[in-house]
């Protein structure tokens, strides 16, 4: 038999962004839709054009390579054409191949939100759908409220699901936009919708306000529903989105849904799945949730005890999956053979050719070990990984060396007695026999650091010549303020090429320059 195709659609850079604590820029949201890409998504949902300036600009241009590119707004105004909507114009005129809308259906909310009939919301995602499709996109409707709506009035919320299939709709999405509904009603309201639209056209899309967000979306599945909306890490407004995280490992490796259906993720990229989530949190600057499904550090860990006899015989007595499946590892017994595993998988990815028996390779897992316990995170930090990996097998060329550097802040009033705060930086670098020194200011000693040390790189100056630093990350691990610091810095060259960089000291300046040396050797590396 066949199996049914899932469809996965991604809304981190959208709902997600509706989380208390995240604010993405335009880089960030770049860099996130590259990694929600790895991941296989058939969707990325890239925000509100027209909404903000950031959104504007991501959709000026496509930013995916194989995901369909698809922009979220509202359905056209009441009381207006199509042609004089702006937002909606917004929409059909955005880089995107996707249009989904969102437009209540619950008819309480119509009236109160909207202050317009039921009956002229049902006409706007009439006329809007119609509009993405004439203009050649592919429409779907998000339909907000829908289960509350269809508690209240059955009725009204399946007309907004049958006039949006009618309009030619590709997807029609569900939404639990409270997160309250309960899986068996998730079950039972599925049924009745499908008698309006086939499953093959429908959506889920669930909030986590219960914490029965993947609960509902696979009971959802197993109704008959098609497409699953959710984000990366499970973030988003309140208590967040069904995660993806969970969502994707359940759904390939779970028998109850691995045998009846079939996801656009391969075995290959669900081994990085791991990866992605930590590199996630370390874009948004925050702390893995070790106890994450899948992919927590504490996912595959136990204290043993008792459990050590088991465990020793078949790994499967205390885990439900095998943790290499989804790039994780298990903490005990076998550690040292699966951070194997992980670093193999991690030196493909670089294209860096390593036998599983080679004796450097357990070389490298003491150095990661020892570096992660001193706060280095090499999920976010692929670029600086590849370095160290380099260094470690005596594979990494030596292109300068710094023989120091000095920085210096100064707080004055400048001519027009306006106080202002200057940086400098001098950093001597040694480029074969030649010893070579450049003095910058900037608007901050890091800014002032960079500056001096892409200054003059003698013969390497014009490789790096494209190098542009777009984003800045520190994070305390510790408390005080001698506390540990961990700085995570994003780089890029003239191609449009991204890559991270790390580093790690009590000394923020410190931390800040050995990222930037890092980005700088890295870009040199891969333009040899």
């Amino acid at each position: 038999m066949s199996k049914e195709r899932l469809y996965l659609f991604d809304t981190t850079l959208r709902d997600g962004a509706q989380t208390a604590g995240i604010e993405f820029s335009l880089e960030d949201k770049i860099a996130v839709a590259a990694l929600i890409e790895q991941l296989g998504v058939d969707y990325l949902e890239g925000g509100y054009p027209g909404a903000n300036p950031v959104d504007t600009e991501f959709f000026a241009q496509e930013r995916t390579q194989s995901a369909t590119f698809t922009a979220f707004g509202m359905t056209k105004r009441a009381g207006r054409s199509v042609g004089n909507d702006p937002g909606l114009q917004e929409l059909l005129n955005s880089s995107a191949k996707a249009i989904c809308y969102v437009a209540k259906a619950w008819d309480y909310q119509v009236e109160l939100a909207l202050g317009i009939k039921p009956s002229e919301n049902v006409k706007s995602v009439t006329q809007s759908v119609e509009a993405a499709v004439a203009a050649g996109k592919e429409a779907l409707l998000d339909c907000e409220h829908f289960f509350d709506g269809y508690k209240a009035n059955p009725a009204y919320a399946l007309s907004v699901v049958d006039a949006a299939r009618k309009a030619g709709a590709r997807w029609v999405v569900l939404c639990d936009t409270n997160g309250g509904t309960m899986p068996s009603e998730v079950a039972e309201i599925v049924g009745e919708v499908l008698k309006v639209c086939p499953g093959e056209n429908l959506g889920i899309h669930a909030h986590d306000d219960t914490g029965q967000a993947v609960a509902n979306t696979l009971a959802a599945v197993n109704a008959g529903v098609r497409q699953i909306q959710g984000t990366m890490n499970g973030i988003g407004e309140r208590c967040g989105n069904a995660s993806l995280m969970t969502l994707i490992p359940t759904l390939m490796l779970k028998p109850e849904f691995a045998e009846r259906f079939e996801v656009g993720v391969s075995a290959e990229q669900l081994t990085n799945l791991t990866h992605i989530s930590r590199a996630f949190d370390d874009l948004l600057n925050r702390a893995p949730d070790r106890q994450a499904p899948y992919v927590g550090a504490s996912a595959f860990a136990t204290k043993a005890g008792i459990h050590a006899s088991a465990l020793a015989k078949d790994f499967s007595t205390y885990e439900h999956v095998s943790p290499e499946s989804v790039g994780n590892q298990r903490s005990v017994m076998v550690s040292q053979q699966a951070g194997r595993s992980n670093l193999l998988t991690a030196l493909k990815r670089h294209g860096i050719a390593c036998e599983k028996d080679d004796p450097r390779l357990d070389r490298l897992l003491r150095e990661v070990k020892a570096r992660e316990a001193r706060g280095y995170s090499y999920d976010g930090a692929d670029a600086s990984f590849a370095l160290l990996a380099r260094k470690t097998f005596g594979t990494l060329p030596e292109f300068f060396e710094v023989e120091s550097y000095r920085t210096s802040i100064e707080r004055r009033h400048n001519a027009k007695g306006e106080l202002v705060t200057m940086s400098e930086a001098v950093v001597k670098v040694r480029v074969g026999d030649e010893l070579l020194m450049s003095v910058a200011e900037g608007n901050g000693p890091v800014n002032a650091l960079d500056l001096a040390m892409r200054k003059d790189l003698g013969k390497y100056s014009d490789r790096i010549s494209d190098l542009e630093l777009v984003d800045y990350k520190v994070r305390i691990l510790d408390g005080g303020t001698g506390a540990v610091t961990r700085v995570l810095i994003e780089s890029r060259d003239g191609a449009g090429k991204r890559w991270f960089t790390i580093g790690v000291s009590p000394n923020i300046i410190d931390a800040s320059f050995e990222a930037l040396y890092e980005s700088i050797n890295y870009k040199l590396l891969a333009s040899a």
